[in-house]
């Protein structure tokens, strides 16, 4: 069974380096003359709704996230500690508009509003 989690673990993160460098890579030979069309809606949305916000319950040694006012379903996420949290929020938010990761800089989030529980682009 240790194994088995060991080589699961292994493909899971094997994947996420391999989708991360095709992501570089097809970002690289666009030359940046061309952004995903989810980083139109994602500033469209937060223009028109607001921040996303967030709602933080602690489990099992884990800090899980909840979106409370996501208007196309919810967006739920988990970490071990608060910048793993950050992190794996604006990549679940990233995820739910079909951005990816290599544009995570120039989708701009960040968290705003009262006590830091929001997110919204720059």
């Amino acid at each position: 069974m240790i194994i088995f989690r060991s080589k699961v673990t292994f493909l899971i993160n094997s994947m996420s380096i391999t989708k991360q460098l095709k992501d570089y890579v097809v970002k690289f030979c666009w030359n940046g003359k061309t952004v995903p069309i989810g980083l139109f809606e994602l500033s469209q949305y937060c223009k028109n709704y607001g921040p996303i916000e967030f709602e933080y319950k602690h489990e099992d040694d884990k800090i899980i996230a909840i979106s409370k006012n996501f208007r196309y379903g919810s967006i739920i996420t988990s970490a071990n500690n608060d910048k793993e949290l950050d992190e794996n929020i604006k990549d679940a938010i990233l995820t739910s508009f079909e951005i990816p990761s290599s544009y995570t800089k120039e989708a701009g989030l960040h968290k705003v509003g009262h006590e830091d529980m929001a997110y919204a682009i720059a």
